[in-house]
């Protein structure tokens, strides 16, 4: 991934809301967004994979305390670029909340919440509770089958003189 004689490994494009959050944010988390996309184009850092309904889009933690996310996606860069993908990034905000998940869903036209894989699964119901055959209906007690034994009275039972 990493890019021959100081060219960077991928174009650079920017959804407009989020030039918005970059000009937003605090002057510490812009600076470093910065530094860590330019490490992104370069092919020298990469964020970790989203997954669920986000599947295909990455994120970077970007301060300390990781309060703060860039979400993007590599995609193919436009014909008339000099590169053949480009680090396309959707969102730069807040974790608290998931807000930035749920904004990068509304960029990307989700018209519900964006769940993650995890969230899939505990929500999905299990394929062995809609697989299953009918269950037999209990046929009569064995005491009433002929020829079988019957049990024992218990004690109380038996009749007094």
């Amino acid at each position: 991934m990493t890019a021959g004689q100081g060219q960077p490994a991928f174009g650079l494009s920017f959804d407009p809301r989020a030039l918005t959050d970059l000009l937003q944010a605090p002057s510490d988390v812009r600076d470093l967004t910065l530094a860590y996309l330019q490490e992104v184009v370069n092919g020298q850092r990469s964020g970790l994979r989203l997954d669920g309904d986000l599947e295909g889009f990455r994120k970077l933690f970007v301060d300390s305390r990781r309060d703060w996310r860039v979400v993007y996606g590599v995609r193919p860069a436009p014909a008339e670029s000099a590169h053949r993908k480009e680090i396309h990034v959707v969102a730069i905000r807040p974790r608290a909340g998931n807000d930035v998940y749920d904004e990068v869903g509304r960029r990307l036209g989700m018209t519900r919440r964006p769940l993650s894989a995890r969230t899939h699964a505990a929500r999905s119901r299990s394929p062995q509770l809609t697989t299953r055959a009918p269950v037999p209906l209990p046929g009569p007690p064995f005491t009433a089958t002929p020829g079988l034994p019957r049990p024992a009275p218990s004690p109380a039972h038996h009749p007094t003189r």
